[in-house]
């Protein structure tokens, strides 16, 4: 048996689902098939926001300036690597001619 793997949504792509939703001669369906939901995530998102309104999707806690600083470490590391690999394989082939 196979876990299901849930999709986690951004604070900001739900509250432009519903505005998308909110928006005249826009039904629910139409919001859902262009960004590819089910009816039932919106209406829960919908209930939610009514219920907490701004306060509503707090989201993972974590800043995206945050995340992008770490992304750029790991980019860095993985470009340090990569080069001292690149002039490893040059070394060792003129050591085997």
């Amino acid at each position: 048996m196979t876990k299901k793997k849930y999709r986690r949504y951004s604070p900001e792509f739900k509250r432009h689902a519903l505005k998308r939703a909110s928006e005249d001669r826009v039904t629910d369906k139409d919001v859902c098939e262009d960004l590819g939901i089910s009816a039932r995530q919106l209406r829960r998102w919908r209930d939610q926001y009514r219920l907490l309104g701004d306060e509503a999707f707090p989201g993972q806690g974590r800043n995206r300036d945050e995340e992008m600083a770490e992304l750029k470490r790991k980019l860095a590391k993985a470009e340090q690597e990569r080069d001292f690999l690149k002039d490893a394989a040059v070394f060792f082939a003129k050591e085997s001619k």
